[in-house]
């Protein structure tokens, strides 16, 4: 019988996300004109996280339960939350995330939905990254430095965005931030899991790729 990927809403043990390795990866096009000048391409609009987590494995224990947490998956079927230990929060990883840490958009009386994004750099040049699994109990929004109700706004799962009841949309030029702490969607980037428990013993670490995928 034929099993439909989907996306588990649990999240890789926190313990071994912290030794983990990797971050974001770029795919873009360099050609060398005859010129000496290069021309560049971008490939894709967002960077793709991939991720060591074998290098997260202390113990056995954390080795039972990757297993565990392996098959649950089902190998590369289902995607699942990561915690990525470098890049978790709308601010630096050792700050504590604040409502005025994301701009998110400004209201024109009209706009409900805002999509949550954090940002890296500055001006026209910043990269603007979607945050689609943002720890919910963390998220905190902001509309021209006050914060707004819980009762206010939503966060649409299927979209990324945050969206405003109708009493509660953002006026012309007002500012809407947010501050969170978020997971990535990611996936087992193999099939098969190799290790023996007499090398593991002896210091070997298993590589178990993790590649982050689009919701």
């Amino acid at each position: 019988m034929t099993e439909l990927s989907a996306f588990h809403d649990v999240r890789l043990p926190t313990a071994v996300s912290f030794g983990a390795t990797g971050g974001p990866e770029r795919r873009n096009e360099i050609v060398t004109l005859t010129s000496g000048r290069e021309k560049r391409n971008a490939r894709f609009a967002h960077s793709r996280h991939r991720y060591d987590v074998g290098t997260g494995l202390r113990s056995l224990a954390d080795l039972y339960e990757i297993v565990d947490f392996f098959e649950a998956r089902r190998g590369s079927l289902h995607a699942f939350r990561f915690r990525d230990p470098f890049d978790m929060k709308s601010c630096r990883a050792d700050a504590t995330p604040s409502p005025s840490d994301q701009m998110l958009g400004t209201g024109d009386g009209v706009t409900a939905r805002f999509p949550l994004v954090k940002l890296y750099g500055a001006g026209d040049g910043a990269y603007a990254r979607p945050i689609r699994k943002p720890v919910l109990t963390s998220l905190a929004v902001a509309v021209t430095g006050i914060i707004a109700a819980p009762a206010d706004y939503s966060f649409d799962d299927s979209t990324g965005d945050i969206v405003f009841s109708p009493s509660a949309i953002p006026e012309e030029g007002q500012a809407v931030t947010a501050g969170f702490e978020f997971d990535v969607p990611v996936r087992f980037d193999i099939d098969r899991l190799e290790v023996g428990i007499s090398a593991f013993k002896a210091g070997a670490i298993p590589s178990i790729p993790l590649v982050e995928v689009r919701l």
